[in-house]
Order: C-alpha cells, then sequence, then structure tokens
C-alpha cells in the first residue's frame, strides 16, 4: 500500500522516534492520548464486531479450525480440545478406578517424589511433563478469548471506547488479569522459598535444586505454557503485528529459553525470582494502558508514575540477579560443578554463560523499551501540548496521525 502523500513529503524521523509514537507499538502505542470521549455521543457511535469477535462469528466448523490454527482464537474450539482429556479422565476414574489414570498427566502435575509427606509433596521433573504443558497452552488461549470477547469488550463498548482499540483493550485487561495473578502467586512462592527476598545467594548454595514443591512445578509450567501460547499468537500471525514485532519476538523466545532452560537444568529458584521482578511491572504496565483507554487521565498519570518507580522490580532487581549470576556462581557445591544430569547436576564452568547470556539480553530489550516510557513521561510532563495534540482514533493507523507533530 503507497503512503500518504503529507508523509513523503516530512523528513522521515529516526526507526526510535517512530516507535516511540507510533500508535501501532505494543508498548508506546497504548500512551498515545485518546480520542476523547466527547468528541462523539455514545449514541451516535456505531459498534462494529472486531478481529476477535470476527474469528468467532466466521468459524469454519472445530475440525477446519484445528488445521487452521484458529482454535487459538475461536473460544468454542479451544474449550472442545480442553474437554475431551478432562471427559476421558473422569470416565476413567468412573470405570477403572483401581488403575493408574493415563489422563491424569495431561490435567495435573505428576512425578511426585516417593517418600515425600502427604500434605506437603515435592516434586521432580520428567516426560509426563511435556502432555500437561500442551494442555495448559490449550487452556490459557481459550481463557485469554473468553476474557476478551466476552468481558473486556463489551465492558470497553459500554464505556464508550473507540471500535478500532476494543481488541487492544481486550488485550491489556487479560495481561492485567494474568500478570496480576502470576506476580502474585510467584512472590508467595518465593516466600516459602530460601531466596526470599531476593536472597540471591541461595540460587546456588545446596544446588542441585530438583526438587520442587507442588506450587512451585504449577507455577514454572504455567509460565511456560503461557509464554508458548504467546509465542505461537505472533509466529502464527493470528494478530494484526505491531511495529515491533521483531523485538516482541526476540522477548518472547528469550523468555521461553529462561523458562525452559532453567527448569532442565534445576535452577528454578532463579527463574522464580525473575518472573517476579517481571510479573509485577507488566500488572502496572497493564493498568496505564486500561486507563488511557478509558481517558481516566489523573488515574492514569498515577498508574504511569507508579509503573515507572515499580521499574526497580523489572531493572534494578534483575541487575543484581545477572551480578548474582557472575559473582555467586561460584557458591554452588563443588560435586555440582559437573555434567552428571542423572544426579540433577549440570553446572560445568561454561554453564554460567548459559545463565548469563539470556538475563542479559532480556535486559537489553527491557531497557529499549523502558528508554521509550521515559522519552513518554519526560514529554507528557514537559511537552503537554504537543502530548494532547497526537490525537489518534486507530492504534492501527498511519505513523504520521500520530507523530505529525515529530
Amino acid at each position: 500500500m503507497s503512503e500518504p502523500k503529507s508523509l513523503k513529503a516530512r523528513p522521515r524521523a529516526s526507526s526510535l522516534k517512530q516507535l516511540e509514537g507510533d500508535p501501532a507499538h505494543h508498548l508506546a502505542g497504548s500512551f498515545v492520548p485518546q480520542t476523547p470521549l466527547e468528541s462523539a455521543p455514545l449514541s451516535k457511535r456505531k459498534s462494529t464486531t472486531g478481529q476477535a469477535g470476527i474469528d468467532e462469528a466466521q468459524s469454519q466448523g472445530f475440525w477446519s479450525n484445528i488445521r487452521s490454527m484458529q482454535w487459538m482464537r475461536v473460544p468454542t474450539s479451544s474449550l472442545k480440545l480442553l474437554a475431551i482429556p478432562a471427559v476421558l479422565y473422569v470416565n476413567w476414574q468412573i470405570l477403572a478406578p483401581a488403575l493408574p489414570n493415563p489422563f491424569a498427566s495431561v490435567l495435573f502435575i505428576s512425578h511426585k517424589i516417593p517418600g515425600t509427606p502427604t500434605e506437603k509433596p515435592l516434586y521432580q521433573k520428567g516426560y509426563n511433563d511435556i502432555p500437561f504443558v500442551l494442555y495448559y497452552i490449550i487452556m490459557w488461549s481459550f481463557v485469554r478469548q473468553v476474557l476478551v470477547l466476552y468481558i473486556f469488550r463489551p465492558f470497553a463498548q459500554w464505556w464508550g471506547i473507540p471500535d478500532g482499540k476494543l481488541d487492544r483493550y481486550g488485550e491489556q485487561g487479560y495481561a492485567l488479569l494474568y500478570f496480576g495473578f502470576s506476580g502474585s502467586w510467584g512472590l508467595k512462592i518465593m516466600s516459602e522459598l530460601p531466596t526470599w527476598y531476593y536472597n540471591t545467594k541461595a540460587f546456588w548454595i545446596g544446588y542441585p535444586h530438583w526438587e520442587m514443591i507442588a506450587e512451585l512445578k504449577w507455577f514454572y509450567l504455567l509460565q511456560m505454557a503461557y509464554w508458548m501460547q504467546q509465542l505461537l499468537v505472533l509466529a502464527l500471525r493470528l494478530e494484526k503485528p505491531r511495529k515491533d514485532y521483531n523485538e516482541l519476538v526476540i522477548h518472547h523466545i528469550v523468555t521461553l529459553w529462561l523458562v525452559c532452560w532453567s527448569y532442565l537444568v534445576n535452577l528454578t529458584y532463579i527463574g522464580n525470582a525473575i518472573f517476579v521482578s517481571m510479573d509485577i511491572p507488566d500488572a502496572f504496565l497493564a493498568i496505564t494502558k486500561l486507563l488511557n483507554y478509558m481517558q481516566l487521565e489523573n488515574f492514569k498519570n498515577v498508574m504511569f508514575v507508579i509503573f515507572i518507580f515499580e521499574s526497580y522490580f523489572r531493572h534494578w532487581l534483575n541487575l543484581l540477579m545477572i551480578k548474582s549470576v557472575w559473582d555467586e556462581f561460584h557458591l554452588m557445591p563443588e560435586t555440582s560443578k559437573q555434567w552428571n544430569p542423572p544426579t540433577g547436576a549440570w553446572m560445568v564452568w561454561w554453564m554460567q554463560y548459559q545463565v548469563l547470556v539470556p538475563i542479559v539480553l532480556l535486559q537489553l530489550v527491557q531497557l529499549f523499551w523502558y528508554f521509550l516510557i521515559w522519552r513518554i513521561l519526560y514529554r507528557a510532563v514537559f511537552q503537554s501540548t504537543l502530548v494532547d495534540d497526537e490525537r489518534s482514533d486507530d492504534e492501527d493507523e498511519p505513523v504520521e496521525k500520530a507523530g505529525k507533530k515529530e
């Protein structure tokens, strides 16, 4: 599609400035001031079916959705997929209760360590974790679409948010619930571990930490399923790509590298700490975006400032963990500094860098977005006139409409 003449006529800004002011950018775009609610009476606004709603309405049937991967966007199809192992599990329990249920490992965590207390069992990793994660990829797809289609989109329409922003509002609503839940849960789990509160030496002392409390294993595998589902959405282009598509792909790949590799090599303590440091500020970020869509400017500004200071989690604590990998790696027992997977030990000397690199990469991506946030805050405070003039009715509109004052 050819660019408008107005865009061709003016000098191009740097790619960083384009991302910062681009309404289609997943981070900065949500802070571009939205169309005022009073600009069009609610009674005169025509509601159209958003992209997520179109997917449900145009569903070609269960098997067709399976083949095309549209089950990730059509909740009725994902619900049917979820129901199959659940029904088989219940039938087995009824018909053969004395025999081990082969479907239990799909629905529940497995590999309980024999001899551990019934009231507080311990678990290890194993091959049954694979079908569990695959099942909960489907579960997250179902939960996400139900929340977006049937809760957040209707609420946004009732509030009077423009049609072009309904899906984005729904996505941020889902992000708020997910990261609020996972951040709080991860913090609770950390309180039961020797790593509380960011006692980084405990990441290494006593390694390998192959025994997991039940909550830690649930938490880890559900996080793994969530990020795999998110990466599938990006890779299959099930949503219209944002302008920072490449950065999002890198972020998701690095996150999966961290969660899968740390689970495999028994570094779940540091993995839990990283999740907490990332999920809590993500919840605050989602709140600021929702308030901005709703035009609650005073609340949004307060939450935006809170988010900036909550970056203590995202940056300071992650730098603390990077320092721990570099300086405290040697604290693990000498017997663990070998490649001996049957005993749970993987930490030969070069594994220090295998742990360090993805955390550093994740921090670099976060610093890129962090810089954009600070520039947005600076302009909102010191260049309020320019920011107020940068209005956009649709997050997917061309760059020049939101950034013509650049």
